[in-house]
């Protein structure tokens, strides 16, 4: 495994946002989720593409907290434009456990 600096660290921006909305991406080759998510006046509402429908519907997700990469370049997915990466962990059969804050906290804050 390669090892990186507290500098490298310090460049990724993970953040927590809440989900605002989620609708199937249709289009997507796996399937997928597009999220709108709430990251805070400071940085505002960012979307995402998220192959997450193993474990969650899409019914379930608004109002859900979680972690993101937010400084990632913009990235076209079925049409989509994803501007994160909500970040989980992923099992050996691909499903995909989101992570999140164990207690409610503030849009947009760094984790660190």
């Amino acid at each position: 495994m390669d090892q990186i600096d507290w500098d490298h660290f310090e460049k990724v921006e993970m953040r927590v946002g809440t989900i605002i909305s989620a609708e199937p991406l249709t289009e997507a080759k796996k399937p997928a989720f597009k999220l709108h998510i709430d990251f805070g006046s400071e940085i505002g509402e960012k979307c995402s593409s998220a192959q997450i429908t193993r474990r969650y519907t899409h019914e379930e997700l608004p109002g859900r907290q979680v972690i993101a990469v937010i400084n990632f370049p913009v990235k076209r997915i079925a049409g989509f434009k994803s501007e994160c990466l909500v970040l989980g962990v992923v099992g050996d059969d691909n499903d995909v456990v989101l992570l999140s804050p164990d207690q409610k906290v503030e849009n947009g804050l760094r984790v660190g």
